[in-house]
């Protein structure tokens, strides 16, 4: 085993940012350490340190001067204990639901949106998350395009779709003649999952109000949803073969918009069989913009 001393700054920093990324949020030691055993011998050898040994049958009592009065003038004061961290308080899952739709609800624009979900404390994912992954893009086409959830790369650089998904993404979008700048993208939840594991119905249920808020305020006129999770988060039920392909209406902000699953870069990226599904798909959906 190789250990973190024979290791350079820059393979240590590579090696924790792996760790960060793959949703490690404590650096544990191989053995159980029993500290309060140490602090006991470390106060047991310093007063070992201090006793005088014992001449005949009398023991001599050491004598300290006490220093100076400038060299204590001259000693520094001790450095100031830095502040604890706030501790994370635990909120109630439906008081963070009902938190998370006044929030959401109270925002007039995707710029007080975002900077709401900033603050917002109730979703246990943020505590994990580098960044709020938030909708990026125009939405001027009136197309919006969803996805399930941040991946590393998109939580690293705080923008959906980064990274190989973004470009097989910008492919995708390329044969029906749009771009990455012509649409707007987002997730259904906007903190990547420790390990990229799915969310929990939860901690859906807490990012829900965001999600819709994006859609009620970007007002697009065609959505597209991509892969298994997004498609069963708003359609419910079925799997993503089931609910691809075919067009569904769903209502924000009373408008209903026509909406279209189809699989995700993902799931192209790791089965290219996947491609003529999801290209038939996008097919479908150029002849809706038409």
């Amino acid at each position: 085993m190789i250990s973190a001393n024979d290791l350079s700054r820059s393979e240590l920093a590579a090696l924790l940012a792996f760790h960060a990324e793959a949703g490690v949020e404590w650096l544990l030691e191989e053995e159980p350490v029993d500290r309060l055993a140490e602090f006991e011998a470390m106060k047991s050898r310093r007063a070992q340190s201090r006793a005088v040994p014992q001449t005949g049958a009398t023991a001599v009592e050491p004598q300290q001067s006490a220093p100076p009065a400038a060299a204590r003038e001259r000693r520094p004061a001790p450095p100031a204990p830095p502040p604890a961290p706030p501790p994370v308080v635990a909120i109630p899952d439906e008081q963070a639901i009902k938190e998370a739709q006044f929030v959401a609800d109270a925002a007039r624009s995707l710029g007080e949106l975002r900077t709401a979900m900033e603050a917002f404390a109730g979703c246990n994912l943020r505590n994990s998350a580098r960044n709020l992954v938030f909708a990026e893009g125009s939405a001027a086409s009136g197309v919006m395009i969803i996805g399930p959830m941040p991946y590393a790369d998109d939580d690293r650089d705080g923008r959906p779709f980064a990274g190989r998904h973004g470009e097989m993404l910008e492919r995708m979008l390329s044969g029906i003649g749009l771009s990455r700048e012509d649409v707007l993208l987002a997730n259904a939840v906007p903190w990547r999952p420790p390990g990229n594991r799915v969310p929990s119905a939860r901690e859906a249920d807490i990012c829900r109000p965001f999600i819709e808020r994006q859609i009620a305020l970007a007002e697009p006129k065609q959505l597209l949803l991509l892969g298994n999770f997004t498609a069963r988060f708003f359609f419910g039920g079925e799997t993503i073969h089931q609910l691809r392909g075919e067009w569904r209406e769903l209502t924000f902000g009373g408008t209903s918009i026509p909406t279209l699953a189809t699989l995700h870069p993902q799931d192209l990226v790791a089965a290219p069989i996947n491609k003529r599904f999801a290209w038939l798909d996008l097919l479908a959906f150029k002849s809706r913009l038409g």
